[in-house]
């Protein structure tokens, strides 16, 4: 479909966010931080909202209508995250605060299990998240850290990959789509290859569910963590996916309410799952709000909101190639906007990247600058950091279009300073 026609999408969708309709600094509002938070539709404030004015009361800790209507909601949120991910039960999809307390769950439950000399693969262009709980397992259990560079063009080296891991590895822990370099990692090779060496594998796929259709049986991860705010939900809530059998064989991470069956003064036995890992007053609103956020994206179709910001993708890279004091960070998508994700991280020669997007600010155009949580990848690019835009289906062409004007001018201003 050509941009026009799915133009349309971004049309049809933009008066269910209230926020995109303001000014700032006198100047309408072009909002590309997506990659840092989305915005949310009426229907997950509503939501939010419905819960605290209905139905506010504890889960699964009532028998009153409340209670009752609470848990169905809480609880039904869950079955709609398992259906969007294609998880084999509802079983497999536990709530947390946010992706990085679930790759610390991951890394505390299971990560016990490994032992000196074991080795866990990660990338140079992992998120924090990705990276901090692998380094507290590898300082407390003697377990070796490897990682994968990035190739000439900025990708995963997939053959690098290759020659590291070996039947030491036990992990690999891999982000789905990078935050800073745009590019799509192919996770279900990546999982092939590690379980042929009897590894297991994590995925990051915060950068992904909001983006494109996620199917973790095709995949074939034993875990994927994500962010509810990144995917038209509230903060405060996320999830991980695991293998029902693999979870069950995971001691709890938090110990409190909720994750027990009995309690004894000297000892406890523990939930079923899901309930093992969710320990004391869970985010109820913000999860049933994530549960609207689902119907939402559902509603519009993955593949559909995927194939859109393909084209918006195109048109981006389009315009920033026009503007030849930039270096762009990652691989080039193709002429359809295939190949990477809808952001650009990049610089301007020795403008730093605060102080372009402070002037874009001005210009009602909010980027991200600074180094995105992937201050290794920074170091290995040889850059402090960079300026990012990233898109959502909201966004549009003509909002590209007043962001690439307010580029060139701040370009063109910092030029006629430096000379």
């Amino acid at each position: 479909m050509t941009l026009t026609q799915e133009k349309t999408l971004a049309a049809q969708v933009r008066p269910d966010f209230p926020i995109l309709h303001q000014q700032v600094n006198g100047k309408p509002l072009v909002y590309l931080d997506n990659a840092a938070t989305s915005q949310k539709p009426l229907v997950v404030l509503d939501a939010l909202r419905d819960y605290y004015e209905r139905d506010n009361a504890n889960v699964h800790r009532g028998v009153h209508t409340l209670s009752s209507r609470a848990t169905d909601a809480y609880e039904g949120a869950r079955d709609k995250i398992a259906k969007f991910v294609n998880a084999a039960s509802r079983q497999e999809i536990v709530f947390t605060r946010n992706a990085s307390e679930a790759i610390n769950l991951v890394a505390y439950a299971w990560g016990s299990t490994l032992k000196q000399g074991d080795e866990i693969i990660l990338s140079v262009m992992e998120h924090h998240s990705n990276l901090i709980p692998w380094q507290m397992v590898a300082q407390r259990t003697g377990a070796v850290l490897k990682f994968v560079e990035p190739n000439a063009n900025e990708e995963f080296n997939l053959e690098q990959y290759k020659a590291l891991i070996s039947n030491k590895t036990r992990l690999v822990s891999i982000l789905h789509v990078s935050n800073t370099l745009g590019y799509i990692n192919p996770v279900a090779e990546i999982t092939a290859i590690a379980h042929h060496y009897g590894a297991r594998v994590l995925v990051d796929a915060c950068q992904s569910v909001p983006h494109m259709p996620v199917d973790v049986q095709a995949m074939d991860c034993d875990w994927l963590v994500a962010s509810g705010h990144k995917m038209c939900g509230p903060t405060g809530v996320g999830f991980l996916y695991g293998k029902l059998d693999l979870l069950r064989s995971m001691p709890p991470f938090l110990g409190g309410g909720e994750m027990i069956a009995d309690v004894f003064l000297d000892h406890a036995t523990y939930a079923d799952l899901p309930h093992k890992f969710e320990a004391g007053t869970p985010a109820i609103g913000e999860a049933i709000a994530l549960g609207a956020a689902v119907d939402y994206l559902s509603s519009l179709g993955m593949d559909k909101i995927h194939a859109y910001e393909e084209q918006l993708t195109a048109y981006l890279f389009q315009q920033l190639q026009q503007i030849p004091e930039l270096r762009i960070y990652g691989p080039r998508p193709t002429l359809e906007g295939k190949g990477r994700a809808a952001l650009a991280a990049f610089t301007a020669g020795e403008v730093h990247p605060h102080d372009l997007s402070t002037i874009l600010d001005e210009a009602g155009v909010a980027i991200r600058a600074g180094h995105h949580c992937t201050q290794p990848l920074h170091r290995y690019l040889k850059v402090q950091s960079t300026a990012r835009a990233s898109l959502y289906f909201y966004n549009t062409q003509a909002e590209i279009d007043v962001f690439i004007a307010a580029l060139r001018e701040a370009v063109d201003f910092f030029a006629s300073i430096f000379g």
